[in-house]
């Protein structure tokens, strides 16, 4: 009697003669093995939304001017204690900022450009992988809320995709 779950744990049938060794990510997908259109490597996509990170905390320090002297003064510190440095009092300050300049940078930037300003500089893209078209609203949103918990897009499939370009229909892909 055969497993149900044989065909996805068990991993390729060794009678089959498929050597996943050979073949590169991306091949089921259509895309090519380098060059413009070809996956990006898992280093490269970490690369850019730490580049996006950055650049999100800068617009949030800008948009929310955080006065640490200001919070300082105004905390309760016990007698004896040393109060916190201007340094962590400014990056506990932007934190929530700069997390929601960051998810609205990601969605406007992928719907109108197909790219963040950290996929940018990296020469990398998003692109749908079932069209030629443009990733549009619905799925950058998408995208960028299954980002949001970070782990979906530690988990990549056979093709190196994370889970959220999985789930959404999406590549990162280089540009040029």
């Amino acid at each position: 009697m055969a497993r149900i779950t044989g065909s996805w744990l068990s991993g390729p049938n060794a009678e089959s003669g498929d050597n996943p060794l050979g073949d590169y990510q991306g091949k089921e997908l259509g895309l090519p093995q380098s060059g413009p259109g070809a996956l990006a490597p898992f280093t490269r996509r970490v690369l850019a939304i730490l580049a996006d990170w950055f650049i999100s905390m800068g617009l949030a320090a800008i948009i929310v001017r955080p006065d640490a002297a200001h919070i300082i003064s105004k905390m309760t510190i016990p007698k004896g204690q040393q109060p916190p440095s201007h340094f962590e009092v400014i990056t506990q300050a932007l934190s929530t900022p700069t997390l929601g300049v960051w998810f609205v940078l990601g969605i406007a930037a992928v719907t109108l450009f197909g790219f963040t300003p950290g996929q940018y500089f990296l020469k990398l893209r998003v692109t749908r992988v079932d069209a030629d078209a443009p990733v549009g609203f619905v799925r950058a949103l998408a995208r960028q809320v299954i980002l949001l918990f970070v782990i979906p897009a530690l988990f990549t499939d056979s093709d190196g995709r994370g889970m959220h370009d999985r789930a959404t229909g999406t590549a990162l892909v280089y540009s040029r």
